[in-house]
């Protein structure tokens, strides 16, 4: 059975940082790309950022980039989002999902693109 789950959310003061985990079983974790993905209430599901099999290529949306920095552990089977100088519009609830794609570009960016999703972990960012 596949599952994927984060952990880590929770309430940060605006220039602070947190750092969510996502763990994975069910699955061969080291042959998916694995994403991460926002909502916030009353908002589409945002990317976020995504990091490919290898942990060798990543891609941010603008809004992150720079702050935000996604890295894995395929021994261990997790994903982390390290975020950094955080605003209050960076509050949401913060998924991560695998995707069978060998390249993160062109599709990474696309919720469709993913095949499997965890079922995510509140932020809160107080200003």
């Amino acid at each position: 059975q596949v599952r994927l789950v984060e952990s880590g959310g929770g309430l940060a003061q605006a220039g602070g940082s947190l750092r969510l985990s996502c763990a994975a079983t069910g699955f061969t974790f080291s042959d998916y790309t694995m994403g991460w993905f926002r909502q916030a209430p009353g908002k589409e599901r945002q990317f976020v950022g995504v990091i490919d099999y290898t942990g060798g290529d990543t891609w941010y949306a603008d809004s992150v980039k720079g702050r935000f920095t996604i890295s894995r552990d395929n021994a261990k089977s997790t994903v982390d989002l390290q975020m950094n100088r955080l605003s209050p519009e960076d509050s949401a609830d913060y998924y991560c999902a695998a995707a069978a794609l060998a390249k993160i570009r062109p599709r990474g960016d696309a919720s469709g693109t993913y095949d499997y999703w965890g079922q995510g972990t509140r932020v809160t960012v107080s200003s």
